[in-house]
Formats: C-alpha cells, structure tokens, sequence
C-alpha cells in the first residue's frame, strides 16, 4: 500500500513540474533577431588618444527569448558575427581591427564563439523601467552583470557596461600604451519580440 502511494506521488509529481516546464516555456516569447539590435562602444584613453580611434561594433542576436510574466531573459551572440562598423576609418585600417577584436588577441571568436547572457533577477525602477541582472559569459568566462532597460510590451532598449579585464581580455593598446582602448565598454541593445 505504501509502495503504491509513493509511486503514485511519485507519478504525480512528474506530471506537475512537465505541466510548470510546458506554461513556462509557453510564455517565452522569441526575440525577433531581424528587428533586434546590440551594439558595442569601445573607448580610446591613453596620453596620445586623440590619434586613436573609438570603435562601434555591431553584435547580432543569432537567437534569444525573454518572458515579461516571470521577467527573464537568454540571449546568444556569434562573436564570429560581430562586425566593426566605424565610419572614421579607411576600410583597410576597418579590416584591421576586425581580424585584432576576432583574434586571439581580444576575443579569440574561434575558441569562444558563443556569447552568451542569462538573466538572474529583476529590480522595478518605476513604469517601465528596470534594472536586469544576469550572467555574461565572453571569451569562456562568466561574470555578474547589471543591465538598466525601459520599454514595454515586447520593445526594449537598454545598456550595460562590462570591463575587459573581468573576462580575461587585456584592452589592446599601441605606441608603449600611449594609445590605448579603455578597459569599460558599453554594451546598448534594443531588443523586440516576435
């Protein structure tokens, strides 16, 4: 009898956290990766920095979801995707710092290609808005990250800034680091659903 009961509980759970995991996944909803953007500001310092340049780079979502009901978000990144997009810069000196951010130097895109966000909680600020907090892995390290978002119903914008240093990259610098990108780079996203 006791058996029975056990295995009927037992029965009875299983059903119960199949049901959860179905609503739960029924309420994701797919971020729209055509209409969705990332873009990353990369920052010259350093004593001759008005030789240098500030970089923008253009991070395409290759997939993602995110859930308004129990507010969560994943999302994916193809470093090997990524794109420099400064306008400043001849398309030779463009292609440079292309192959320097996906080499081995920066993000090395070939051993870590996936880039990687999932949110870990959730602070209201006032009508739509809000402070996300998560986890960013990047170059095969993970670290806590704070993003601050407004927005609603399925439309999202938003930044967060990150160090290089916290995932293992050193900024790449040149002329004995008299020129030189900042450590902190800012990460903005405009995110819609589907």
């Amino acid at each position: 009898m006791l058996k029975s009961f056990v295995k009927l509980l037992s029965l009875l759970l299983i059903a119960l956290c199949a049901r959860i995991s179905s609503a739960s996944a029924a309420d994701s909803h797919a971020i729209n990766t055509e209409k969705s953007s990332m873009t990353v500001h990369v920052f010259k310092s350093g004593v001759f920095s008005a030789f240098g340049h500030e970089h923008d780079i253009k991070a395409p979502i290759a997939e993602g979801t995110f859930n308004e009901d129990s507010p969560s978000v994943n999302l994916r990144v193809d470093a090997r995707q990524m794109r420099v997009v400064d306008r400043d810069v001849s398309e030779k000196d463009r292609d440079k710092i292309q192959e320097t951010m996906l080499g081995p130097q920066v993000l090395d895109s070939e051993k870590y290609p996936a880039i990687t966000f999932k949110s870990t909680s959730l602070e209201r600020l006032g009508d739509g808005k809000w402070v996300l907090h998560g986890e960013l892995t990047l170059h095969g390290q993970t670290r806590p990250v704070k993003a601050d978002i407004e927005g609603q119903n399925g439309h999202y914008r938003g930044s967060a800034e990150v160090k290089q240093k916290d995932f293992g990259i050193t900024p790449v610098a040149a002329g004995g680091g008299s020129v030189k990108v900042k450590n902190e780079v800012r990460i903005q996203f405009d995110i819609w659903g589907n």
